[in-house]
């Protein structure tokens, strides 16, 4: 259960700061002339990725998960804002682990 949600937690800061890079930091660089903002968001990007995929392997192999729902949370990580929308995913099966008595809080 803590596992799932850190991994929903990974897959919306992952999520969200995509969407820092794409609608400050780029607009801010190409517009603005402001280099460093792509130079600090880019890898704060890069490393909630990593740390996504990281969660995804961890989270995965500790449940039993359908071969369907592990390919959705990896395709994610490469669709723009494909995270955010796994998020809600993972809070459903969170809220079925809660209702199946299996979560502890």
């Amino acid at each position: 259960m803590r596992q799932l949600r850190r991994l929903r937690l990974a897959a919306l800061a992952e999520g969200m700061t995509l969407v820092v890079l794409v609608l400050v930091a780029m607009p801010a660089k190409h517009l603005f002339g402001l280099p460093a903002a792509t130079k600090v968001v880019g890898p704060v990007h890069g490393l909630a990725f990593v740390a996504y995929a990281w969660m995804i392997l961890a989270t995965v192999s500790n449940d039993s998960w359908r071969r369907g729902e592990i390919l959705r949370l990896t395709i994610a990580a490469f669709v723009p804002f494909g995270t955010l929308l796994s998020a809600g995913l993972l809070q459903r099966k969170e809220a079925a682990l809660v209702a199946a008595g299996q979560g502890r809080a």
